[in-house]
């Protein structure tokens, strides 16, 4: 099967590569194609963009789609950023890019004690038949906290930031085959990986 990634962030294009080993399925991502229109992300809700994207470029590219749309919520903030994580300091006119939304992120929760900067990391996946039409949907998460200063070198976004308690660090200072373990793309994609071999498609 081929399988377009919809996505041209590199970081996440390799770990949908990690995690969607299979022996049938030959992964390509939106680098290959700098011409593909720009989809915005206009939902309400991860689903809704993770729908949109998957669907838009099946259609144009006339592939198989699988798109994610996932992102950051934090309780003090009422679950934002949320859908609007990648382009949150963009939002406030605080720069851009993952160095200004967490430092945004950071100054947003500068007065919010430890107890109660509880967060999550939300990944929704949708899969998409060349014609467009949306065949599958997983959604999972992650349980965390932000910390007041960035910790790790790995992974990208917010994972410097976001620390779960049980592993005692924060997803940055994860091997990447830890991370993937734990991770809401990860859990989320292991669970598209297992739908898909049960509709006998990969």
């Amino acid at each position: 099967m081929d399988l377009l990634v919809a996505t041209s962030n590199r970081g996440k294009a390799a770990e949908f590569r990690d995690l969607l080993d299979a022996p049938d399925l030959h992964i390509r991502d939106l680098c290959s194609y700098p011409d593909a229109p720009e989809v915005a992300a206009t939902g309400q809700t991860f689903r809704d963009n993770a729908c949109l994207k998957a669907s838009a470029h099946a259609r144009h590219l006339k592939c198989w789609a699988l798109a994610d749309d996932s992102g950051l919520e934090v309780d003090a903030l009422n679950g934002a950023p949320g859908v609007h994580s990648a382009r949150w300091a963009a939002r406030h006119d605080a720069g851009s890019g993952d160095a200004d939304n967490n430092a945004l992120l950071l100054r947003q929760l500068a007065d919010v004690p430890d107890d109660r900067r509880t967060a999550r990391f939300v990944c929704v996946l949708a899969l998409a038949d060349p014609q467009g039409r949306i065949v599958l949907t997983t959604r999972d998460a992650v349980e965390g906290r932000i910390l007041r200063a960035s910790r790790g070198s790995n992974g990208f976004g917010y994972d410097p930031l976001f620390y779960v308690d049980h592993l005692g660090c924060t997803t940055a200072e994860l091997s990447p085959a830890d991370k993937h373990a734990i991770s809401h793309r990860g859990k989320a994609t292991r669970a598209m990986r297992d739908l898909m071999k049960r509709l006998r498609l990969v």
